[in-house]
């Protein structure tokens, strides 16, 4: 599990179809959020997209990449998570979008 986040639906609902089509990740859910941080000496808020994407840990260079080539931030937020356990049927789904040579399950 990979988390991200960007400005606004229209530009993450790209942002994961892009990478759902290079099969870097299988899937991408998208909340809307509200971040508080700091930049550059002051302390703001933004609303922004959450973005949730699945993928495995063989696929992380190429969703870095990925990531640094299509990310409209200076510096993009991109965190992977382990996943501890999940539905097999589920997991499985998962590596078989996120290899070049995979097809789609029905």
């Amino acid at each position: 599990m990979v988390l991200t986040t960007l400005g606004d639906e229209a530009t993450a609902k790209t942002f994961i179809e892009e990478l759902v089509e290079d099969r870097v990740v299988a899937c991408g859910t998208m909340v809307r959020a509200t971040s508080i941080f700091r930049w550059e000496g002051s302390v703001t808020g933004e609303r922004e997209v959450l973005v949730l994407l699945k993928t495995r840990r063989a696929r992380w260079a190429d969703l870095e990449a990925a990531v640094k080539r299509r990310h409209p931030y200076s510096v993009p937020e991109l965190l992977a998570l382990p996943v501890e356990a999940g539905l097999d049927a589920y997991l499985n789904w998962v590596d078989q979008e996120t290899t070049n040579t995979g097809t789609a399950l029905p």
